[in-house]
């Protein structure tokens, strides 16, 4: 996401910034401050962290897919101006794209890139790998089953010699960002307030000793609100959450031990039934409708559970390699590092495929690289001799149009 600002209430915002003090200093700005059209982007998660009068929190994609590409141009031009320092004409750049990409996108990105990043048509090599493919080569694995818990969707897709096998490919929009969703709804049912970090200051009135003081901006946009909100309600997800070892049951959770964690205006909140009720609807779609505030959310949500995902996804590919796709269940993405994921699948999907079927579900060690596998499968395959004849070059774009990427990149 980024914060944009109308051009209009710029002026404004700049003036109470200077007013309050409170303005970034320079050296330290990650802003990309580009006017995009009729409004200021700002992009980072440090230049989001500071508040803005009448600032908007925006998000290029919906359901994967990019519909919004002034945004992406200044996240692509912040990475690599101000976070890599580097001039992205020099570089030949490996685009990852998701399984749903159409043609039109395709084509879209890579224009986009080389006009808009860039800034002329003299670019640099390009080429667009499906993110799946990249997840599988970061296991080193050519054939598996990818299963992508990312922040937006969970995506399930056979990957065969290489190949994203599209009609295996199966998709639900529950992910990182709708367990958040779930996990803070259910916390307002209970009468626990989260308050943004920018709503409050702490006084310290004697050693230890803090008083909270609220803060009031009136200028302050409900998403910029909401953004603040959920990055603090994702970090108890990732904190205190864990998937349950079998289905959850309302009664065998009601009086477990509760877990406390501490908000960032020092109100300590116990957590208890939530902590597993959260991560399980990954597994149990339905149980979105006992939380109060997501009734609206359930009658979009596909009643198919990762397990079932994972079966029907196996079940479309050809007879001859489902064996092999069911002992090679790579789980990859952020929200994969669930504490106890690994393990709730794996015992699922024992129960519910064929006897025949060996069941090994495979995953890194290490949360870091579960949800950098798309980067780590990408620099793998950018270092192999074999793959340089496969760049989109300048002189093949000035030959055959953007559309000879859909023939160097199947």
């Amino acid at each position: 996401v980024v914060g944009a600002i109308d051009q209009m209430d710029i002026d404004d915002s700049a003036n109470a910034e200077r007013n309050s003090g409170s303005a970034i200093d320079s050296k330290n700005n990650v802003d990309s401050n580009k006017g995009k059209g009729k409004r200021k982007l700002y992009v980072g998660t440090q230049s989001l962290g500071f508040r803005r009068d009448h600032m908007e929190v925006l998000s290029p994609l919906k359901d994967g897919v990019v519909v919004d590409w002034d945004i992406v141009d200044s996240i692509w031009d912040h990475a690599f101006r101000e976070c890599l320092l580097i001039d992205p004409k020099e570089h030949p750049m490996l685009l990852a794209e998701p399984s749903s990409n159409t043609q039109q996108q395709r084509e879209s990105s890579a224009f986009s890139f080389w006009v808009c990043v860039c800034g002329i048509l003299v670019f640099c090599p390009v080429i667009e790998f499906d993110a799946l493919v990249l997840t599988s080569f970061a296991l080193g694995r050519a054939t598996s089953l990818v299963v992508d818990c990312g922040g937006g969707s969970t995506t399930v897709a056979p990957v065969h010699d290489g190949y994203v096998l599209q009609k295996g490919v199966t998709t639900s929009p529950i992910g990182g960002e709708f367990l958040t969703n779930c996990l803070m709804k259910s916390l307002e049912s209970k009468g626990i307030t989260i308050k943004p970090r920018y709503s409050f200051k702490r006084k310290e009135n004697r050693p230890g000793e803090f008083q909270i003081v609220d803060l009031d901006f009136p200028n302050t946009t409900e998403s910029y609100k909401l953004y603040c909100q959920r990055v603090i309600a994702s970090d108890i997800k990732e904190c205190v959450c864990r998937a349950p070892d079998t289905p959850y049951d309302e009664s065998a959770y009601s009086n477990i031990p509760m877990t406390p964690y501490e908000l960032p205006d020092g109100q300590v909140i116990e957590i208890g039934a939530d902590r597993f009720k959260t991560p399980d609807v990954l597994f149990n779609p339905s149980l979105v409708q006992t939380i109060p505030g997501m009734e609206n959310f359930a009658e979009n949500i596909p009643f198919r559970g990762l397990p079932q995902m994972v079966i029907d996804s196996i079940n479309k590919c050809d007879v001859d390699i489902r064996r092999e796709l069911f002992s090679s269940i790579l789980l990859a993405g952020g929200t994969a590092s669930m504490q106890q994921l690994k393990e709730r699948l794996e015992k699922d999907l024992l129960e519910e495929s064929p006897q025949a079927a060996r069941v090994k579900v495979v995953s890194s060690g290490n949360a870091t690289e579960r949800r950098f596998s798309v980067w780590i499968g990408g620099s793998i395959l950018a270092s192999l001799g074999s793959f340089q004849q496969m760049w989109f070059s300048k002189s093949e774009y000035e030959e055959h149009g953007a559309s000879y990427i859909q023939r160097k990149c199947p």
